[in-house]
């Protein structure tokens, strides 16, 4: 029989290696940037990705990723999206442009389960779900749902987003997911010009947050004007050669790696 600290998986998602949820203390912290980026990154480095868009109330990611296409059914089932070597689905391909949604939190729940069930997400070796900020039915939806093999936390360096931090960190902790790091988003402003790093919101938040939970802290990454241009565009920054985003990916993947060696292995009575 597995051992507790092994779980069976269940039925939901069987051909998806690693579900990875990347979260946010708070909106505006560009979370949804990391997301995209990260998944990317993941696909550059050869893996199969899937990118599942949870932000029910901000469904950035078709944008972001480059297509606003409807999606194609098969029977009962949905075809995701694919562009830049990752699958991609979003409920703001299903609402259409502009369509506010205004659901209360249970409905938010069961389209994130619909969204994992219902749509034919194939074998992948990473599955990154972009979470909406905050600590809400979202999160716990996916926690009591899937098996999640980490969660990532974005962040900003100032103080006010430190404090929402703390209880993305708590939340994640109570239900069991394991946090995998930190990535620190608009670390320093980074002149087109001469180089200079200037730290426009602070510097040392994402390390200080870090080191308070004994986390590791993933990456830095700069204020840029192409990764801005790359999200508004559908062509993320991390399709061509971007150091920071890679090195996020490569450590996300060994922290993986590791924490799957160190798990016991399956006895069977």
């Amino acid at each position: 029989m597995p051992t507790p600290d092994r779980p069976q998986r269940p039925e939901i998602l069987p051909e998806v290696k690693n579900i990875v949820a990347v979260s946010s203390g708070k909106g505006g912290v560009g979370k949804t940037t990391v997301s995209v980026n990260l998944a990317v990154s993941l696909a550059k480095q050869g893996a199969t990705v899937g990118l599942l868009d949870a932000d029910i109330y901000g469904p950035n990611v078709p944008i972001m990723m480059g297509s606003m296409a409807q999606p194609r059914a098969i029977g009962q089932k949905i075809l995701p999206l694919e562009n830049h070597n990752v699958k991609f689905m979003s409920l703001g391909l299903i609402a259409g442009e502009n369509a506010p949604i205004i659901w209360r939190g249970p409905i938010v729940g069961r389209m994130i389960q619909q969204f994992m069930v219902d749509v034919i997400w194939g074998a992948l070796d990473y599955l990154v779900v972009d979470l909406p900020p905050g600590t809400g039915d979202a999160q716990l939806t996916l926690a009591q749902t899937v098996p999640l093999s980490g969660a990532v936390i974005v962040t900003t360096p100032q103080n006010v987003a430190l404090e929402d931090v703390h209880r993305g960190i708590e939340m994640f902790r109570k239900v069991e997911v394991p946090i995998l790091g930190v990535v620190e988003n608009m670390s320093y402003f980074l002149c087109p010009c001469c180089g200079d790093r200037t730290p426009l919101f602070g510097e040392g938040g994402g390390q200080h947050i870090a080191d308070a939970f004994g986390l590791p802290l993933l990456g830095q990454i700069p204020i840029q004007p192409n990764i801005r241009e790359g999200g508004d565009t559908g062509a993320p920054i991390a399709t061509g050669e971007n150091r920071a985003f890679a090195e996020i990916a490569t450590r996300i993947t060994d922290a993986l790696k590791k924490r799957e060696s160190d798990l016991p292995e399956i006895t069977i009575v």
